[in-house]
């Protein structure tokens, strides 16, 4: 499948007065059902950022980067990876991803929200996965990684591994000025609501390809509750941080991803590949 002179192929392999989004779950998803808290009256303003701790800590650093190398190893060697890698490639993902690409020949990556990759295994496979994806295909380009809670030696681990670290909390508002991958695996909803907002025109839109939380499963099941008591979304002044993403759904093809193993359900269950088909400003009038 090619698009221009671009081939998209795999590379060969190398070695207190909070509003509270919730969303239900069924069967074994109650066990990792999320809770994404809104604080009222929350700045949105982008804001220049340091870790909290200044000094990198050279065995941490080393016991870290045997960790992840360890987690990409076991994912590369998955039946999950094989499954992922698949889906990437078949006609309808393949077409989405050359139209993103249009003429440039890279995406960039850019992840936000990914935690700490120290503290826990789940940040961690997220991480490898999105590594992996660079090794596996020569159109994905540099990585850009940002969460607050990283410390110096993750963000260290991080550049060691080629990424790059921002220096600037840019509250997902990052505008899609070329064609972006956006890896947001298990986002705060209003993290992907400012994404889309940022980018709230037919370009933008039509340059970004986004891997994070299903916005089909946010239709069906999301709902409010203000201490106890459940809220109308459309009646709700809170509604304003899913609003992008309910309206996104009319114009997007999304493709679920398949956890195959349990121990992959964590990192990845309800997760999704989200791709924007737009040809007028239109379509983007909001509900």
């Amino acid at each position: 499948m090619a698009a221009s002179t671009k081939v998209l192929a795999l590379e060969s392999p190398t070695q207190t007065g909070e509003w509270t989004v919730v969303l239900p779950r069924k069967g074994r998803h109650r066990r990792n059902s999320r809770k994404i808290t809104i604080a009222k009256g929350q700045q949105q303003e982008q804001q220049l950022w340091v870790p909290t701790d200044l000094e990198i800590d050279p065995e941490r650093q080393s016991k870290l980067m045997h960790k992840i190398q360890a987690c990409m190893k076991k994912i590369e060697n998955s039946q999950f990876f094989l499954a992922f890698l698949d889906q990437m490639q078949i006609p309808k993902v393949l077409n989405h991803f050359h139209r993103v690409l249009g003429s440039e020949s890279q995406l960039q990556m850019v992840i936000y929200g990914i935690g700490s990759i120290e503290s826990h295994e789940t940040p961690r496979l997220q991480l490898s996965l999105a590594l992996l994806m660079k090794r596996k295909f020569s159109w994905i380009g540099d990585i850009e990684v940002f969460d607050p809670v990283l410390s110096a030696t993750e963000s260290q681990v991080l550049e060691d591994l080629g990424c790059s670290v921002l220096s600037l909390n840019e509250q997902g508002r990052r505008e899609a000025k070329k064609s972006t991958l956006f890896f947001m695996p298990h986002c705060e909803a209003e993290l992907y609501n400012n994404l889309l907002q940022a980018n709230w025109g037919v370009e933008s839109l039509n340059r970004i390809a986004l891997f994070g939380n299903s916005f089909e499963t946010y239709e069906q099941h999301v709902s409010f509750k203000y201490y106890d008591q459940e809220v109308s979304l459309m009646n709700s002044s809170v509604a304003e941080s899913v609003t992008h993403i309910l309206d996104a759904r009319r114009f997007i093809d999304e493709f679920r991803i398949e956890t195959i193993s349990d121990d992959y359900f964590a990192a990845f269950h309800d997760s999704s590949w989200h791709f924007f088909k737009l040809a007028c400003e239109n379509e983007l009038q909001l509900n």
